[in-house]
């Protein structure tokens, strides 16, 4: 994984929509960059489920949550209206799985991204990392405003 205090690499992939999103544009905000394995696996739905739950208050604690993985963009619209999810889900997808092995999350010998969570401060410095133990458990919520309250 990145480490903490490492300048958080420069990004622009496709959101759901298929619009370039770029990291960059969320300059001055703290952003928490979930990396998760694919759209549609139980897991990741769970996880996503939980964090759209808690995302308001998230929000208000002034984080922006990006979620990201290798799928293209067409199956994070799916993915994202399945499950009625307002974050904004960006696509790894080509070159596949680069932004997430700049950010030390990608698994190669299964070809996409672990369950990890990357903490950036306002100005786009990695404030904190998690790596799940396996890419089968989901990092709580808890976690997460354990972090921000730091």
């Amino acid at each position: 994984m990145i480490e903490v205090g490492t300048e958080a690499p420069h990004f622009t992939l496709p959101d759901q929509d298929g619009e370039a999103f770029s990291l960059d544009s969320l300059r001055r905000r703290r952003v928490l960059l979930v990396f998760y394995p694919n759209d549609f696996s139980p897991v990741c739905t769970d996880q996503l489920s939980i964090y759209q739950e808690v995302m308001p208050e998230l929000e208000r604690k002034g984080a922006t949550v990006l979620g990201i993985t290798v799928d293209n963009h067409w199956s994070h619209k799916a993915f994202q209206a399945q499950l009625g999810v307002e974050i904004p889900l960006l696509s790894d997808f080509h070159p596949k799985g680069e932004v997430s092995r700049a950010y030390g999350a990608y698994i190669e010998e299964r070809g996409h991204p672990n369950r990890s969570l990357v903490l950036i401060d306002e100005q786009g410095v990695v404030e904190w990392v998690y790596e799940a133990p396996t890419p089968l458990e989901i990092p709580g919520a808890n976690l997460i405003f354990d972090a921000l309250e730091r």
